[in-house]
């Protein structure tokens, strides 16, 4: 039937995610995906991402919004491979916050030679014991729930990790169970004019 073939549909496209997802991981683990490091302007970049997802935003009644904090420097980093991985906690965070809560994409440089990015969210939060499991392969917080009440493939965060370590940068998180969770990115800026870009 019609309703059959939509299901089988359905299921088909998950698995090919999933395999895109798991072959990206695994090159990227390896240290084997290609990066096509460009200057990024993070600002531009964080508007980007906010305006991809300025639709669910809306459908879910969650305001979305940029925070930056200038001057920032430009970023040596792969454009596509960065707002995969901002794309992948501004979806996490969607999943998990309530209607009327907030989602913030913010940047600020850290220091001369350091910059952070971060997602934070006013979500249900995430338990301490379970901080440290969140960017392994397939872990869930809430194991009642499966795709088809929105939980994804259990890698988009191990995915992240990857890609920001790609990029020699480093991935944390904090959080307070009922009053959300920040997400930050720390990347080395880009080398000042004159310098070798390796």
């Amino acid at each position: 039937t019609p309703e059959h073939i939509d299901l089988v549909l359905d299921e088909t496209q998950n698995l090919s995610r999933l395999v895109d997802d798991l072959r990206l991981l695994t090159l990227a683990e390896a240290g084997q995906l290609p990066l096509d490091l460009q200057r990024i302007d993070v600002g531009q970049l964080l508007d980007d991402v906010c305006e991809a997802f300025a639709c669910r935003a809306a459908e879910a009644d969650v305001t979305l919004s940029t925070e930056c904090i200038d001057p920032l420097p430009p970023l040596l980093a792969d454009p596509q491979r960065l707002g995969q991985v901002l794309g992948n906690l501004v979806g996490n965070a969607l999943r998990h916050t309530p209607a009327e809560g907030r989602i913030t994409l913010g940047a600020e440089q850290v220091s001369d030679e350091e910059l952070q990015i971060w997602v934070a969210d006013t979500g249900e939060g995430i338990p301490a014991e379970d901080l440290e499991r969140i960017f392994d392969r397939f872990w869930r917080g809430d194991r009642a729930r499966s795709r088809d009440a929105g939980a994804g493939s259990g890698l988009g965060l191990a995915i992240a990790k990857s890609l920001v370590e790609a990029h020699n940068g480093h991935i944390s998180a904090q959080s307070q169970v009922g009053q959300g969770t920040v997400i930050t990115c720390r990347l080395p800026v880009t080398p000042v004019a004159g310098t070798d870009e390796t």
